[in-house]
């Protein structure tokens, strides 16, 4: 199975749209995420509410069916010199994202992300392990 990183972004337009297609896709690959996706779901808990596609009882199952099957990493399994690496990278993109890039780059594995400046920024300085989610989901 195909593993990739994956941003609280992403992990809200999953949860908002609710499409079937999504069960599919959390079956068929390894999803990974820093716990730092918590964080930000709670502070957006509202609105992932009030844009959800399915109704509450739905929305509760399929919110259930996707934290069970992407796997949540703490900080502290990241390498200080890596972390160092990600905030420089990430510092005039947007600092928020430093536990997905370093999550990537201490794993090698390629984030999916649905924040195109975060992924222009960092194409530009030559971090290329990072993709469009809907690039990916056209390909997948």
């Amino acid at each position: 199975m195909k593993t990739y990183i994956v941003d609280a972004n992403v992990l809200m337009s999953i949860l908002i749209s609710g499409k079937a297609v999504y069960r599919n896709l959390l079956k068929e690959y390894v999803f990974l995420s820093s716990d730092f996706a918590f964080i930000e779901i709670d502070k957006y808990q509202k609105v992932i509410l009030q844009k959800a596609k399915l109704d509450n009882d739905s929305f509760k199952h399929f919110s259930y069916f996707v934290f069970s099957n992407v796997h949540f990493l703490p900080n502290y399994v990241i390498d200080e010199n890596v972390k160092q690496k990600a905030i420089a990278l990430v510092s005039d993109v947007d600092i928020k994202d430093v536990a997905y890039v370093a999550l990537s780059m201490q794993l090698d594995i390629t984030l999916l992300t649905r924040d195109q400046v975060l992924h222009d920024g960092l194409r530009k300085k030559g971090f290329r392990s990072i993709q469009m989610f809907d690039d990916f989901l056209r390909n997948a």
